[in-house]
């Protein structure tokens, strides 16, 4: 049975669709003319109090479990990511004692002073939701953050939940985007049901699957599914149960229920008895009080679900209410304050990219997830001589994540960069190094900000930043998995109805 990706629960790029700005409903985006329609894009808040390392680690954990359904490989087990989570931990007891020896980033073994059973025992939590221990810094916000490096409005929406509120649009068709966390997800809203609801859902261009939590939703820690929206015969009068099972097992949670039809709304355009699924039991990485979003909308290609049935994209090309089955996303970056991240159906938004730097290449994956061929690799412009290597391009991962051998091939080229000591890798936070990719003849380079996650230590916005590259045990020897550190210096759009994928520069 194929499984669709894992995603980032509380700490990937997560993307759900939104409209408008939490106090109004939403409105639909439409244009006749040009048969698109556009959701903007709303960032989901890292969980408070949480250290940077351990954040890292929760990304790099989930990573790999998302690498390994990509590429059909086993998985790592839950003591071999707990063991992650802990290591990591042992390293914030007792300074790393590691250099960056000319030779590469090779050669340092397990600290022993801290198991994982240990850690967990001591800390709460447990294997499967790789729960951390809180980090007290704290860092103060500037307004003016137009300088390199890692920005404090980063590091302070990192430890909060506030919004930051999207810039009145140039564009009379455009909503503008408020911003959650640092960069960490993307929200937004659909209506669904009769009377018409507003649920938050998660995008994911790694998965395939439509859902949201039902009525009689349980939770497999125990008891109701959180404070989210739900749908059901109570609440919706065109509610209607197949009483065909799914289940839908992701690298960070799993789901199951029932396949329905209801009514939905995307931004406008409506779906009426469209199929999707409403989850009856939710694993606690969905259930959770802190989780922001009320379900998940995959938009892989329809051939990767686990409900057999047709994605929102492809439906609306199917009911005419789009050109094409195409989506195409814009992600914003909270350091340069312009809050203009979207989605949009049925086309590209050529406002969005330089039309010149445009690229379309076919997509090489066979079970429906978005990979594409890289031509070249280079770092300050010296080809690194990585070729044959591809890349599924997933909004629903933050890391960017190579084999061991390609990750420091990468983290050599940048000055400064060493292992931590606790199985990932630091890189200095003003790092200017220029890495880019070259797809379909055309270098994207990715923005020198993005390739250091948080800073280690967050009153220290000048020292070491926890690397967005990381090493991937699980995977091919040349298949790499690039997240948002790639994808928010790129206008990225895919295509079902040609299998392909188009990237340009953005604007």
């Amino acid at each position: 049975m194929q499984l669709s990706l894992s995603f980032s629960v509380l700490l990937g790029s997560l993307f759900v669709l939104s409209t408008l700005p939490d106090n109004v409903h939403a409105i639909p985006l439409t244009s006749a003319q040009t048969g698109l329609v556009t959701l903007p894009l709303k960032r989901i808040p890292a969980r408070e109090n949480v250290h940077p390392q351990l954040l890292l680690q929760q990304h790099i954990n989930r990573s790999h479990r998302r690498l390994a359904r990509m590429t059909g490989r086993g998985e790592p087990s839950s003591a071999e990511l707990a063991f992650a989570i802990a290591k990591r931990a042992d390293g914030l007891r007792r300074p790393a004692r590691v250099g960056y020896p000319g030779s590469g980033l090779k050669g340092h073994g397990r600290p022993t002073s801290v198991s994982s059973q240990d850690f967990f025992s001591q800390f709460g939590g447990n294997a499967e939701d790789e729960s951390p221990i809180a980090s007290s810094t704290q860092a103060t916000a500037s307004a003016d953050d137009s300088s390199a490096g890692i920005s404090p409005l980063d590091v302070a929406a990192a430890n909060s939940e506030t919004l930051t509120p999207a810039n009145a649009p140039a564009d009379a068709d455009t909503l503008g985007l408020d911003i959650d966390g640092n960069d960490t997800g993307y929200v937004a809203t659909v209506q669904i049901g009769t009377p018409p609801r507003d649920f938050k859902l998660l995008m994911d261009s790694g998965s395939a699957d439509f859902w949201v939590g039902a009525e009689n939703c349980q939770s497999e820690g125990g008891g109701g599914c959180g404070n989210h929206v739900f749908l059901g015969p109570l609440s919706s009068s065109s509610f209607v149960d197949t009483n065909q099972p799914f289940q839908v097992s992701y690298g960070s949670g799993n789901v199951a229920g029932d396949i329905i039809t209801d009514n939905v709304a995307i931004a406008g355009l409506q779906l009426n008895a469209h199929t999707f699924g409403v989850a009856n039991t939710e694993s606690v990485d969905f259930s959770s009080d802190q989780v922001p979003f009320d379900g998940l909308m995959g938009l892989a290609q329809s051939t990767l679900s686990e409900q057999q049935t047709l994605t929102p994209v492809e439906s609306l090309a199917k009911a005419g209410l789009i050109k094409a089955p195409i989506t195409s996303f814009k992600i914003s970056r909270l350091a340069d304050q312009k809050n203009d991240g979207e989605v949009t159906f049925g086309g590209l938004d050529s406002s969005k990219f330089d039309a010149q730097t445009l690229t379309n290449i076919p997509n090489v994956n066979q079970n429906g997830f978005w990979e594409g061929a890289i031509d070249a690799v280079t770092a300050d412009g010296q080809d690194l001589q990585l070729s044959g290597r591809t890349a599924i391009l997933d909004t629903g991962t933050t890391l960017f994540i190579a084999p061991p051998a390609d990750a420091e091939a990468l983290l050599q080229t940048i000055p400064g960069a060493k292992e931590d000591g606790q199985g990932g890798f630091t890189v200095p936070c003003n790092t200017t190094t220029s890495i880019a990719l070259t797809f379909g003849g055309q270098e994207f380079a990715i923005d020198p900000r993005d390739l250091a996650f948080l800073p280690v230590d967050q009153n220290n916005l000048d020292g070491d930043c926890v690397s967005g590259i990381s090493a991937g045990q699980i995977g091919g020897a040349t298949e790499w998995l690039l997240g948002d550190v790639f994808l928010k210096s790129v206008y990225f759009s895919t295509n079902v109805a040609d299998n392909s994928i188009s990237l340009a520069k953005l604007v």
